[in-house]
């Protein structure tokens, strides 16, 4: 099983910074795509940033230029850093991950963890 721990969400006021962590575990041979998504309340979950191995990043147009993804390949882990934090960012942020255990390919999700910018 492919475990995903996220950290690092909170409280923020309007203008600040977060940096949110996810750590993968599990047996793993290959990670291929990390990434994170984000659900507001009644709001569908969205695609905010992927990275890939390669390291090619792709952001959701809203956190372009204030958000930037990035990923230590030999840790598991995937970073997000939230610059210039806007009310309209509060959600549950969640963390993905696809690869490969065990010779299957697997999609793995974290818990989720809070961010609420307000101030």
């Amino acid at each position: 099983q492919v475990l995903l721990v996220e950290s690092g969400g909170g409280l923020v006021q309007p203008g600040g910074s977060l940096r949110l962590s996810c750590a993968a575990s599990g047996s793993i041979s290959s990670i291929n795509t990390m990434g994170w998504y984000r659900q507001a309340p009644g709001k569908q979950r969205e695609l905010v940033a992927v990275i890939t191995s390669g390291s090619m990043t792709n952001y959701l147009d809203s956190v372009k230029g204030r958000f930037t993804i990035s990923r230590d390949n030999g840790q598991m882990t995937v970073t997000l850093l939230m610059n210039r934090l806007k009310p309209e960012d509060t959600a549950v942020y969640y963390c993905n991950a696809d690869g490969v255990q065990w010779g299957v390919a697997f999609r793995a999700w974290g818990p989720g963890t809070q961010v609420t910018v307000s101030s």
